[in-house]
């Protein structure tokens, strides 16, 4: 998991810094209306963060194998109203839940990262995937922030 956590490290800290230099208007500029802006974007990775941070948390301690609960992600987005929310907040809580759960990721033992849980019906995996795809999932959505 160091790499993972490495990355991670980096994206934050690539990210926050992009963000915070970035012009309110690149932020808010949607292509199309039905695309998100890329403070919107950012805002899915806050969603993402919520949730993932709860999965890393609860299957610590719930039934195995832990049942990945899907949430919407158009939703969200929407209902958090991120496109007119302050960046600086938004940024700031990016940076704070997933200070969290690089922290939650560092506790992690062999045994842990080794916990089942179940994808979809009859797909399973374990919290190693599940951790690193979290962080896959945000270097994707940064790079599109970022170009």
């Amino acid at each position: 998991m160091k790499q993972t956590i490495y990355k991670l490290e980096q994206l934050l800290k690539s990210g926050a810094e992009y963000i915070s230099n970035s012009l309110e208007s690149d932020l808010t500029y949607k292509s199309n209306p039905k695309k998100w802006s890329k403070k919107e974007i950012l805002g899915h990775l806050i969603d993402s963060g919520i949730n993932n941070l709860q999965r890393f948390t609860e299957i610590q301690f719930d039934n195995k194998p832990y049942r990945i609960r899907k949430y919407n992600q158009d939703r969200l987005v929407k209902a958090n109203d991120y496109q007119n929310s302050e960046t600086k907040e938004i940024l700031e809580f990016w940076k704070s839940i997933n200070n969290r759960i690089l922290y939650v990721i560092k506790q992690q033992t062999e045994e842990t990262l080794a916990f089942k849980i179940e994808l979809e019906k009859e797909d399973f995996s374990d919290l190693r995937f599940l951790m690193n795809d979290y962080v896959d999932h945000m270097e994707h959505h940064l790079n599109q922030i970022m170009n």
